[in-house]
């Protein structure tokens, strides 16, 4: 299954790790194919470890397997009590291996260690935690009083699962599809991203021995082609992805060709919106670390700040002091705050938009450029744009890099209508000396979280988008009723 070469440690901070085989229906097979996926570390630019890319043939082989466990009943007609015991196991095989998570994520897509450990892994635990919770709890079944006479509405699994991930925070995301799915009683199969695929060897393991059934769980490393191939294959009921916009947009277009259901979490440009009356000193420590979040990479990064015109100087300066003042280095060493962007690629679209930002008219604060003390790995300076008017294009289209925009406004109404004038609708955040009159703003902002004097995602409430930032919502109740149908029967009057 792995072949671990001996010696010093990979250029990554990581032990070089090649892996042989895939996880298709509970087992570690030999692909069909012979591709391979190379793991380059976004810090040394060197290879970290390598994975077999997945074939169409494997997505054929992992959904039958997942048809065949879920139409036999062996998983979905399990008693609850059992479903949430085995999936337990796999909450405190994450646990129990948090920290390996953490290194393994971090060394692949340059997360700073220290974030990780509970953006990437703890928060992943998490999710399967809540999950557990709200699939106890859950009313699968319910008596209504109808028209005609009574009623019998129930909740089924809706059947097998592809469930599609991101690179930026790829266990966190998994879990919140595999979670409420497995407990839901559904088979699933996984994939993940290329640039990503370690971490997921490590859940394939963690769910091994968690004993789910054969056939219920499949994990599958490859990029967008066998992606489309999968969100489109007949034998899958449900799709639920995290990605881009314009990916996402494909998704539904491929999956609606067999009307399969799907569940969409896309981008983001959310704002921060400071008040005149706000704690300048809270606003700022509590908004810098998710507006750098993951080195950018993340799709509820705060990247438009919202300053009074009355504070703007002020303001500008203390955000200017916070960039300058993040540590940037190797994302394994435990006093960075900013690390390397997963690819070549991403960097070069973070430093294309900061030159676009200044032909606009933005001024650069903070940063700007490549870092001098990193010659080596995908790094960008943590930059802030000042004097951005919100129909820049810096302002309006989701850089996913470490670049942020500060903006001023006139008064609260036109920091509502700057807030709301975009895209997206993901989440976003209110700094004020009043809460009360926080909430009243967050009403009026339309966005699917928001938060007031604090940023937070909370798995026990529904998280999701309004307009091009997404479709449904995970977490909560909300988020596992994606993965059930409802069915309603009708009974007889004496019944």
């Amino acid at each position: 299954m792995t072949d671990t070469p001996s010696g010093p440690e990979a250029s990554g901070g990581i032990p070089y790790t090649g892996h042989q085989q895939l996880y298709i229906g509970g087992s570690f097979t030999d692909p069909a194919g012979d591709r391979t996926i190379e793991v380059v570390s976004p810090h040394t630019e060197q290879p970290i470890g390598h994975v077999p890319h997945a074939s169409c043939e494997d997505v054929d082989r992992a959904v039958r397997a997942a048809r065949d466990s879920f139409d036999s009943g062996v998983w979905a007609q399990r008693p609850l009590a059992e479903r949430i015991e085995t999936v337990a196991r796999i909450k405190d095989g994450i646990a129990a291996r948090s920290d390996e998570i953490a290194k393994v994520i971090s060394a692949q897509n340059g997360t700073p260690y220290t974030s990780a450990v509970m953006v990437q892994s703890l928060a992943a635990m998490m999710v399967w935690d809540t999950a557990l919770k709200i699939a106890a709890d859950f009313p699968y079944e319910e008596r209504r009083a109808g028209v005609l006479g009574p009623l019998l509405v129930r909740r089924e699994p809706v059947g097998v699962v592809a469930a599609v991930v991101p690179w930026n925070v790829p266990q966190f995301t998994a879990a919140a599809k595999l979670a409420p799915a497995l407990l839901a009683g559904c088979s699933a199969v996984l994939k993940v991203s290329p640039e990503t695929p370690l971490d997921a060897y490590l859940l394939a393991e963690i769910a091994d021995e968690a004993g789910l059934p054969p056939g219920v769980l499949s994990i599958l490393p490859a990029d967008r082609e066998v992606s489309e191939y999968l969100v489109g294959h007949p034998g899958v009921d449900k799709v639920s992805f995290t990605g881009s916009v314009a990916a996402g947009k494909r998704v539904m277009e491929v999956a609606s060709r067999n009307l399969t259901r799907v569940t969409l979490e896309l981008g983001g440009k959310s704002a921060a919106v400071v008040l005149a009356d706000a704690d300048l000193d809270a606003a700022v420590a509590g908004i810098t670390p998710f507006a750098w979040m993951i080195n950018g990479q993340a799709c509820v990064a705060q990247t438009r700040i919202l300053a009074p015109r009355s504070h703007y100087d002020e303001i500008a300066e203390r955000f200017k002091a916070a960039a300058d003042g993040l540590t940037v280095g190797d994302p394994l060493d435990p006093a960075t705050e900013v690390g390397p962007l997963v690819a070549e690629r991403q960097r070069r679209r973070s430093l294309d938009y900061i030159a676009l930002g200044q032909e606009e008219g933005a001024k650069v604060l903070a940063g700007g450029g490549r870092p001098e003390s990193m010659p080596t790995g995908w790094y960008v300076e943590p930059t802030l744009f000042g004097d951005v008017d919100n129909a820049m294009r810096i302002a309006r289209e989701e850089i996913f890099g470490p670049v942020i925009c500060l903006l001023p406004y006139d008064d609260e109404e036109e920091a509502v209508r700057i807030a709301n004038d975009s895209d997206y609708g993901l989440s976003g955040s209110v700094w004020t000396a009043d809460t009360e009159h926080g909430i009243d703003v967050a009403r009026r902002v339309r966005t699917g979280t928001y938060s007031v004097n604090t940023f937070s995602l909370d798995m026990l409430g529904p998280f999701g988008g309004y307009k091009n930032s997404g479709i449904g919502r995970e977490f909560g109740p909300e988020g596992y009723a994606e993965y059930l149908e409802h069915k309603m029967i009708h009974l007889p009057p004496e019944a």
